[in-house]
């Protein structure tokens, strides 16, 4: 399984496996992170799976949907590598992936 690196505003680090298939997000909430609400369950209507990609995995993920960008524009403190977590689909090249949460989703 792939490894995920979760972040946490405060420097907190959780390395979780992530089935394939599954997304940042869901291997989140699985393990009941703090930082990533998952409101809408990855329906991506919502956006309180907020995360900043860490730039040197930008270019392993595709790039966000028109939704997406549409979501994101609701977030606080948006960034350049601001993602929706549920939009992530975990794969084998993202073993190592480094997300960081957001103080507040809110």
């Amino acid at each position: 399984m792939p490894l995920v690196k979760y972040i946490s505003h405060d420097g907190n680090i959780n390395e979780i496996d992530v089935p394939v298939g599954d997304t940042v997000m869901q291997g989140a909430v699985d393990n009941m992170l703090d930082g990533i609400i998952a409101e809408c369950g990855g329906s991506c209507s919502c956006a309180t799976c907020h995360c900043y990609v860490d730039p040197d995995w930008l270019d392993k993920i595709p790039p966000a949907s028109e939704m997406e960008k549409d979501m994101l524009e609701c977030v606080l403190e948006p960034q350049d590598n601001s993602r929706l977590s549920c939009q992530i689909k975990i794969n084998e090249e993202l073993d190592g992936l480094v997300v960081r949460l957001p103080e507040s989703q809110f």
